[in-house]
C-alpha cells in the first residue's frame, strides 16, 4: 500500500469523531473525508454535507474526489447496501454487503445463522401473528425478551420482567407498529442471565482480527435505572472479559459466525460487533450488529497505539490476515453527555463551554456526537451529545479524570450517569 490515501468517513456521531481521530494520525493518510461529520470531525477533516443514507451522492462524491476508501459509521447505508454500490464503482469499501448486513437488519437472520453454525445464543422462535406471540408468551413465562425482527434504532428489544410487560411488548411492536415494519415479524428468546460484554472484531470476509471489548452502560440512570438508549457511557476492558472468554469468543462465535455467511454466499467484510451474555457454560450470542459500537468505538480506539488505516484497506481487501494492531496495557472510560429529557423529548441550542480546557486534561479525548457550530460556539444538536473520553493505568483512573472533564465542561441543558464504571471497580477491587 502506498502513501497518499484519501479517505471518506460516512457519519455524523461519536463514533465518526473517533474514527476520524485515529485515520487521522495515520502517515498513509493524504485526505480525510467526513459526510456529514460535525464540529469536533471538522477540526481533523473536511465535513461533506451529504446525509449518510443518500448512497448515490456519497458514491458519486466518491469518483469525482478519487476516494480509495469509504468506511461506514452506523448500520443504516450498510443496510441500504451502500457497500454494494461501492463495490460497483470500484471503490474499496470497509463494510458489509446488504445481503450480510442482514446479521444487524433482521433479529430472525441472526438466529437461524447462530443454529446453523452451532454458535451459542438463546432459545428462540419467531412470529408474524400477534395471537400465536401472545400464546406462546402465556406458555414459556417471565421474564422473556422481546424483539422486533428489523431495525428500530436501538430501541426494539423489550426485556420483560412480567407477563404483563410481555404482552404490552407484543401489542406496542405487532399491532400498533410502534416501529413500523420493523415489527412485522418479533423474535421471542429466553432470557440470559449474567455480565453483558461488547466483543469487536475486524473481518475480510475469512480472518478476523480482534479489536477490543467494552460494557456499555445502556440505561438513562444511575444504578441501571429508567429506560434504555443508545449508550450512556463505557469501559474497556470490563474486568469479567477475561483472555480465555475473548479466546472462546473468537472461536465459538466470531470465525463460525464468518464461516456460515462464506458457505452461504454473502462474507462479511467490515466491523463484526458481538452483543454477548457471559454464562457460567461461557459466553452466548444476544446480537450481531455490522458496525462499531457507540460510545464503545469512542472508548476503544483511545486505547490503539498502531496505525488502524492498514488493517482497515486489508479488511476490504482479503488481506487481514497479515494486519496486526497493537494497544495500550491501560484502561479506557467513557462518559455520554445528554440533553435534559434524552432518551425522551429534549431541547436542542444550548450552548456548551470549557470543551477546549477539558480536552487539555490527561489522558482526555473528546468526541463531539450531537453538537453544531455557531459563530464560533458550540451548541447542543442531538440527544447524545458529547462522548467523555478518558484512560488511565487502571479503571479507577480513568473513570475520575474522565468525569474531571464532565465537570470542566459548562451546560446547563446537559446530564449524565454518575456511575460509569463504577460496579466494574467495585466487582474488581473484591475479586481480587
Amino acid at each position: 500500500m502506498g502513501a497518499g490515501m484519501k479517505i471518506l468517513i460516512i457519519g455524523g456521531g461519536g463514533r465518526e469523531h473517533a474514527l476520524a481521530s485515529a485515520i487521522a494520525r495515520s502517515p498513509l493518510l493524504e485526505k480525510l473525508y467526513v459526510a456529514p461529520g460535525n464540529p469536533g470531525t471538522a477540526s481533523i477533516a473536511t465535513n461533506i454535507p451529504l446525509r449518510a443514507t443518500d448512497i448515490a451522492c456519497i458514491v458519486s462524491f466518491a469518483i469525482e474526489h478519487q476516494v480509495d476508501l469509504v468506511i461506514p459509521g452506523p448500520e443504516a447505508p450498510l443496510v441500504a447496501g451502500i457497500a454494494d454500490a461501492c463495490a460497483r464503482a470500484g471503490i474499496a469499501c470497509c463494510g458489509p454487503s446488504a445481503a450480510a448486513a442482514q446479521l444487524e437488519g433482521s433479529k430472525r437472520f441472526t438466529k437461524e445463522l447462530a443454529d446453523a453454525a452451532n454458535i451459542p445464543t438463546a432459545a428462540w422462535d419467531v412470529f408474524d401473528d400477534a395471537d400465536a406471540a401472545h400464546d406462546y408468551i402465556e406458555e414459556m413465562g417471565a421474564p422473556i425478551v422481546i424483539k422486533a425482527d428489523g431495525l428500530a434504532a436501538g430501541k426494539g428489544v423489550v426485556v420483560a420482567l412480567t407477563l404483563e410487560e410481555a404482552h404490552a411488548a407484543i401489542t406496542a411492536i405487532m399491532e400498533d407498529k410502534i416501529h413500523g415494519a420493523a415489527g412485522a415479524q418479533v423474535v421471542i428468546e429466553e432470557c440470559l442471565e449474567g455480565e453483558e460484554i461488547s466483543l469487536f472484531a475486524l473481518c475480510d470476509g475469512l480472518d478476523a482480527l480482534y479489536l477490543g471489548v467494552a460494557a456499555d452502560h445502556k440505561r438513562v440512570g444511575d444504578g441501571d435505572t429508567g429506560p434504555n438508549t443508545g449508550g450512556m457511557g463505557a469501559i474497556s476492558p470490563p474486568p469479567w472479559a477475561t483472555p480465555a472468554i475473548i479466546a472462546d469468543t473468537m472461536a465459538r462465535i466470531i470465525r463460525p459466525a464468518l464461516a456460515e455467511m462464506v458457505a452461504r454466499g454473502t462474507p462479511f467484510r467490515g466491523f463484526l460487533f458481538a452483543g454477548l451474555m457471559l454464562e457460567p457454560d461461557g459466553p452466548k450470542l444476544i446480537e450481531f450488529n455490522v458496525r462499531f459500537g457507540d460510545p464503545e468505538c469512542e472508548t476503544i480506539l483511545p486505547l490503539l497505539n498502531s496505525d488502524l488505516l492498514p488493517a482497515l484497506r486489508a479488511a476490504t481487501n482479503g488481506t487481514l490476515a497479515t494486519a496486526s494492531l497493537t494497544w495500550q496495557n491501560a484502561a479506557s472510560a467513557t462518559v455520554v453527555l445528554c440533553s435534559r429529557g434524552y432518551p425522551g423529548a429534549y431541547a436542542t441550542g444550548g450552548e456548551i463551554y470549557g470543551l477546549e480546557e477539558a480536552a487539555r486534561l490527561p489522558g482526555v479525548s473528546i468526541f463531539h456526537a450531537g453538537t453544531m457550530a455557531d459563530q464560533g460556539g458550540i451548541l447542543a444538536n442531538g440527544g447524545r451529545v458529547l462522548a467523555i473520553n478518558a484512560t488511565g493505568v487502571g479503571l479507577p483512573q480513568a473513570v475520575a479524570r474522565a468525569y474531571a472533564a464532565v465537570d470542566t465542561i459548562e451546560w446547563s441543558d446537559g446530564f449524565c450517569r454518575r456511575d460509569i464504571g463504577k460496579r466494574a471497580i467495585f466487582l474488581s477491587e473484591n475479586l481480587s
